[in-house]
């Protein structure tokens, strides 16, 4: 594939500085993948079917930083990461438990090691996640949703042009529910506490474990060298999922990796930045939302009420997507699970 230039924002996003001068990395575009070379054998992969995923290409083989939604989505990467490099991928970091990240990991063979904290085994392996949040409502649902909301279009539509569109939109729906019927949850094959290091050759890639935040184990990978820090979902440049959140621990955690020194985040969802600003706005953002339901909550209303009613247009220019009150209503079920548990200490 020929390569391109386009403009991402770093430091900062364009929301946030917009005045900056847009980083202009070059990109290879690959099928589905298109592969932004952010430093020296690193790149940046988005336009896949869940997680943006990192690739770091080193002397002898291949890290990559999550893997995608399905075992199809994962083949595909793989296929695509052909058009940068012919270095065999040994090494895959799941940053979280989530199946976005993860449920590609059952396409590698025993030769491909899967890291990940302690407690991605654990949720992986016990915690039945084809039949909980987040893949009940993004996956296991929405898609069957999807096919029976466009079979019934499709009965009713008079325009050809717009049924033919449909049909198509019709037959991408269903292959994608043949996807998810291929996925086999599949934990990590080696795992750590609180810090791993490795080199490869001459690059040191640190697997850190700042505290829970997200979930219950987010794993950072950090490039010292480079100055590079790859969030996950533990902190990513718009409004994260937060049905698995330790929500006062989560702004400390961010706290943490505020600390490391680093010029780029490459994040599991949205966009590279590099302005530390935005995660201190995210931190004040989890403690406004933390307090404000926490008052609903106080008046007598239930999750659900509180997720109509919690008020948090005032970080709108922080994260766009906020477009009036409102928050998702698994996060603040989350909060007062959260609340309960923090009751039973």
């Amino acid at each position: 594939m020929r390569a391109a230039t386009i403009a991402v924002l770093a430091p900062g996003l364009l929301a946030l500085l917009p005045l900056a001068i847009a980083q202009v990395y070059p990109v290879t575009q690959g099928k589905t993948y298109k592969f932004e070379k952010v430093a020296d054998g690193v790149y940046y992969a988005t336009g896949g079917f869940g997680s943006n995923n990192v690739v770091i290409v080193n002397d002898q083989d291949v890290l990559l930083v999550d893997d995608g939604t399905t075992p199809a989505a994962a083949r595909a990467f793989l296929d695509d990461i052909k058009v940068i490099t012919n270095k065999p991928v040994r090494t895959v970091v799941n940053t979280h438990f989530h199946y976005d990240h993860t449920d590609g990991n059952s396409v590698f063979g025993p030769e491909v090691q899967i890291i990940a904290h302690d407690y991605v085994r654990m949720a992986i392996t016990t915690f039945d996640v084809l039949n909980r949040e987040p893949f009940i409502t993004s996956q296991k649902t929405a898609v069957p949703a999807r096919i029976d909301a466009l079979t019934k279009q499709i009965a009713t539509e008079k325009d050809t042009q717009k049924k033919a569109a449909l049909q198509r939109d019709l037959a991408a729906a269903q292959t994608s529910l043949n996807q998810l019927k291929e996925i086999k949850p599949t934990p990590p094959n080696v795992t750590y506490s609180s810090k791993m290091v490795l080199y490869k050759g001459p690059r040191e890639i640190q697997l850190l474990f700042l505290g829970r935040g997200h979930t219950g184990g987010d794993t950072v990978v950090f490039l010292p060298r480079e100055r590079i820090v790859c969030t996950g979902d533990l902190m990513e440049s718009r409004l994260a999922y937060m049905g698995d959140a330790f929500f006062d621990e989560w702004v400390t955690t961010l706290g943490a990796l505020k600390n490391l020194d680093f010029a780029l985040v490459l994040p599991g969802h949205g966009a590279p930045f590099g302005d530390k600003g935005l995660i201190t706005a995210f931190q004040g953002y989890l403690s406004d939302i933390t307090k404000k339901v926490a008052d609903l909550r106080a008046q007598g209303l239930t999750a659900d009420q509180a997720a109509t009613r919690v008020d948090l247009t005032s970080h709108a220019k922080d994260f766009p997507q906020i477009t009036g009150p409102g928050a998702d209503a698994r996060g603040v079920r989350r909060i007062y699970a959260w609340m309960d548990e923090r009751g039973k200490k």
